[in-house]
């Protein structure tokens, strides 16, 4: 199920923290209609292997699996897609925060 209090805003409007799609496509979307991974999987046309590790965090939405879901969930692609790009953006600048620093000019 979605943890709905890592639903927060930071100082700049942005979501922190933000859901990986997987844990939004399982706990809305799949446990909403009451099917499992292998349902999903079939109805999809994936490997449950592929879907499974979506839903678990472990792989990205690619734009064909954003298209699936799309069909199937009767949603928007760019919705699935703009959730793996915040939930990519959180992460990587969490883990980058001190190792890049700002160029600066010569002059």
């Amino acid at each position: 199920m979605i943890n709905k209090t890592k639903f927060e805003m930071n100082e700049l409007g942005k979501m922190y923290n933000p859901p990986h799609p997987g844990e939004v496509l399982k706990g809305l979307y799949l446990d909403g209609i009451n099917i499992n991974v292998t349902m999903a999987s079939k109805a999809l046309g994936v490997t449950r292997q592929n879907l499974s590790e979506i839903v678990n965090g472990h792989r990205a939405i690619s734009p064909e699996m954003a298209l699936r879901l799309a069909k199937a969930f009767k949603t928007e692609a760019d919705m699935w897609l703009n959730m793996q790009k915040d939930f990519d953006l959180w992460r990587i600048n969490k883990e980058a925060k001190n190792k890049i620093k700002m160029v600066k000019p010569l002059v």
